[in-house]
């Protein structure tokens, strides 16, 4: 009998043992809701810092800035919320749904983008030619990238003439789909998003100039769901580091404390 227990008990210890070991292994685990213009360059971004936290987890969601806040709003279970518009982020701080102050990590630009015709020779008013018919822009509403395309749209005076031809996109990424697939002939979306490996060997783009609309000043935050959660201070640190700098600038992104 005494062997008997000493096996069992044996055998229990190895079981909490193996239930450690997983445990450790399976690491920690955070939600990013990300602006869908970060879509190729912050996958980048979370491939280098898995690197360095072999064990963890990074998951990331991307869509609309402004429908991630009001999600946020309604408690769902995001650990990190990088918006397109650091004002909804600073919102959401003002509000108490965030654990971290709202910080800037980029200012991105809105480029002309066509995989069918020459993008890289037209400019805004040559939106409003009869042969292009449809012409996609995230929704206004609640993306940040669509807000500039109108005020854009709007300051060179083409507002009007091409208010009829617009097809709006959930967020910039689905804007570009609409491209990509005919729906719309050209897109006015994310230089990150043009300057993508995908998007890049399809079609050409022009940059529209920055003078034609409000900054796209874009801001993070760590969500109250995610106070004191030591992965979530850690990938904010990591934004801010080198690496992922390197990857923003690559993408088109001019960074804050630099003159571009």
């Amino acid at each position: 009998m005494k062997l008997r227990a000493l096996f069992t008990l044996a055998a229990s210890a190895l079981l909490l043992f193996g239930f450690a070991v997983q445990s450790a292994q399976a690491g920690q685990k955070i939600t990013i809701a990300a602006a869908a213009d970060l879509k190729f360059a912050l996958d980048e971004i979370v491939v280098l810092f898995g690197k360095a936290h072999p064990g963890d987890q990074v998951e990331t969601v991307y869509g609309s800035s402004g429908k991630f806040q009001a999600q946020i709003r309604q408690g769902a279970p995001f650990d990190l919320y990088f918006s397109a518009d650091i004002a909804y982020a600073r919102a959401l701080k003002a509000e108490g749904f965030a654990a971290s102050e709202a910080q800037p990590y980029a200012v991105g630009r809105i480029v002309l983008w066509s995989p069918s015709r020459d993008a890289g020779r037209m400019t805004l008013t040559d939106l409003a030619d009869p042969a292009i018919q449809k012409i996609a822009i995230a929704n206004p509403k609640h993306a940040p990238y669509g807000k500039r395309a109108e005020e854009a749209l709007k300051a060179a005076g083409v507002w009007e003439k091409v208010e009829a031809k617009l097809v709006y996109g959930e967020n910039v990424a689905q804007t570009a789909q609409f491209v990509q697939t005919g729906n719309a002939q050209v897109g006015i979306i994310a230089l990150s998003l043009a300057l993508s490996p995908e998007l890049a060997k399809q079609g050409g783009y022009t940059l529209i100039p920055d003078k034609l609309h409000q900054p796209l000043e874009q801001g993070f935050i760590i969500t109250r769901h995610a106070a004191g959660n030591p992965l979530a201070q850690a990938f904010a640190s990591f934004m801010a580091g080198k690496e992922a700098r390197m990857v923003m600038t690559r993408y088109g992104f001019a960074l804050p404390g630099e003159v571009k």
